[in-house]
């Protein structure tokens, strides 16, 4: 059994006669008919319903039709694959970052992508396993810290931490909060294991400081929205929600921010690609939040 002969059954099922696909697939109509009887011998079946010197699919081959176009389909997309990694190109990309980055990084940029660029994907990954990524499909991580060696990389964005208060609060009206004055108020912050509250941590013992009993919470989301019933103040690296202001935090050393790198294997077939693509990244971020690392 041979993929051109399924290709002349699909071929006779779409066309409707013998005689149609041939024409269609450029055979001549013997030669057709003689490759469908020897898929019928191939199969031990009686695929076709002959009357009349005209063929139509009987019930044998009614049932495997489905199974002959996935056969196809397979064999098409894996001639399109070879064909792809031949050349270097990228039909898809898979992009792996933590959740924050995800919404208010990638998905903005996922927007600007054109016709002729590779169709994206992205999954969400914790940021401590995020390179490990790459290893398990994804041609693109993005980390909030520096790729291991096994993996090409760049610096990509520092992204500013924020301080999120509604617009009825004092500071409503202030661009900047020195982090000596944050720490008195009370604050909502993420877990130790998100990296704006590492960098919020390492902030304040550089500083001599110390937090009042923040609350902790798993997600920055809530945190905002805590924040905007007036229950604190968030301290967290997504774009602002629910009409929140937001206040860049100064420090003696400058303004807290936390890197983001960008990472891939350089061994990829598409690697030159996925430079391009993290390249435009890299510029997409700079116009966005205005700052390189």
């Amino acid at each position: 059994m041979e993929l051109r002969t399924l290709r002349y059954l699909l071929a006779v099922a779409d066309e409707g006669s013998v005689t149609a696909a041939a024409a269609a697939v450029r055979v001549a109509q013997p030669s057709l008919s003689r490759q469908l009887r020897g898929l019928e011998r191939d199969l031990g079946l009686e695929l076709f319903v002959r009357r009349h010197g005209r063929l139509r699919l009987g019930a044998a081959g009614l049932e495997l039709l489905p199974l002959a176009r996935d056969l196809v389909a397979r064999a098409d997309a894996l001639r399109a694959a070879a064909g792809a990694i031949g050349s270097g190109r990228m039909q898809t990309i898979t992009i792996a970052a933590p959740g924050t980055t995800l919404t208010d990084v990638i998905a903005p940029f996922l927007a600007t992508l054109g016709e002729d660029d590779p169709m994206p994907d992205v999954r969400e990954e914790l940021p401590a396993a995020v390179y490990e990524a790459v290893g398990r499909g994804a041609d693109l991580a993005v980390g909030t810290t520096p790729p291991p060696r096994r993996l090409t990389g760049q610096p990509l964005a520092q992204l500013p931490v924020w301080a999120y208060v509604p617009l009825r609060h004092r500071w409503g009206r202030r661009a900047t909060v020195p982090l000596g004055e944050l720490v008195a108020e009370d604050l909502l912050v993420l877990t130790p294991d998100f990296h704006p509250r590492q960098a919020l941590d390492q902030a304040v013992a550089l500083g001599g400081l110390e937090l009042r009993t923040p609350r902790e919470l798993a997600s920055a989301e809530v945190a905002q929205a805590i924040a905007a019933a007036g229950r604190g103040v968030a301290v967290v690296s997504d774009d602002p929600r629910f009409g929140l202001h937001p206040l860049r935090i100064t420090t003696p050393s400058g303004e807290l921010t936390i890197s983001l790198y960008t990472a891939w294997d350089p061994r990829h077939h598409g690697a030159a690609t996925i430079a391009g693509l993290a390249g435009r990244l890299r510029s997409f971020c700079h116009g966005r939040y205005s700052t390189h690392p």
